[in-house]
């Protein structure tokens, strides 16, 4: 049995009948995006529980084997060369356990939106992907696809039309916008619906991409009609 990752949870109503699962950056813990959440203008949506999840601590080799929270290791600069394969695959049985846990207390797959910033970015993306039963989106920021080479063969078709909000900053140098534009124009060949954001800023977000996310979660978990 997993164990379910510590997190912090953020209710925008009681009884919530949707959830984001927000996955931080490398180094950062769950805190990272939580004050982000009154900055969102949900007043479309349904109460939502945020899930703010901390990856456990290992050490990165790209920080000289310093140990710190990720969700798996990095091995080059370029951000694909050795990839952590058994690193990514064990963070995505604990991403998965985190939606089965929702799906126990009452909310349906397709009202949970798996989101994440850089590092979590990656792990959002490869987790969402794969899961076999839908979702409602996933929230893709300055980040990229790892283990893309294995997509095509593993993706689940009950996600296959899933919205996927990606944004990127042109001024990023720590994940180059060539690698989420390239993770971009993949997923836009294989079908799926890609909403791209570009941003004027660096490793970080935009006070409009706040907006934006705000839209996209409107969209794909809006209330039912009257």
């Amino acid at each position: 049995m997993t164990t379910l990752l510590p997190h912090v949870q953020i209710d925008t109503a009681p009884n919530p009948a949707a959830a984001v699962i927000w996955l931080h950056g490398l180094g950062a813990d769950g805190n990272d995006f939580a004050a982000l959440v009154p900055e969102l203008d949900l007043s479309g949506c349904p109460a939502i529980r945020f899930i703010f999840p901390h990856a456990p601590s290992l050490p990165v080799t790209i920080n000289g084997g310093y140990v710190m929270p990720a969700w798996y290791d990095i091995r080059g600069s370029d951000l694909l060369s050795q990839q952590d394969d058994v690193g990514i695959r064990a963070s995505e049985q604990a991403i998965q356990a985190l939606i089965t846990n929702e799906v126990a207390r009452g909310i349906a797959t397709d009202q949970i939106v798996l989101a994440g910033f850089s590092q979590g970015c990656a792990m959002a993306l490869h987790t969402g992907l794969r899961y076999p039963k839908k979702l409602a989106g996933i929230v893709a920021l300055s980040g990229y696809l790892p283990l893309a080479e294995t997509i095509a063969a593993e993706r689940a078709g009950a996600n296959a039309g899933t919205p996927i909000f990606m944004a990127h900053g042109s001024q990023d140098t720590v994940v180059i916008p060539a690698r989420g534009e390239a993770s971009r124009n993949l997923l836009s060949s294989m079908g799926y619906a890609v909403q791209w954001h570009s941003y004027p800023m660096p490793h970080s977000v935009h006070p409009r991409e706040i907006n934006d996310i705000a839209a996209f979660l409107t969209q794909v978990l809006a209330r039912p009609a009257d």
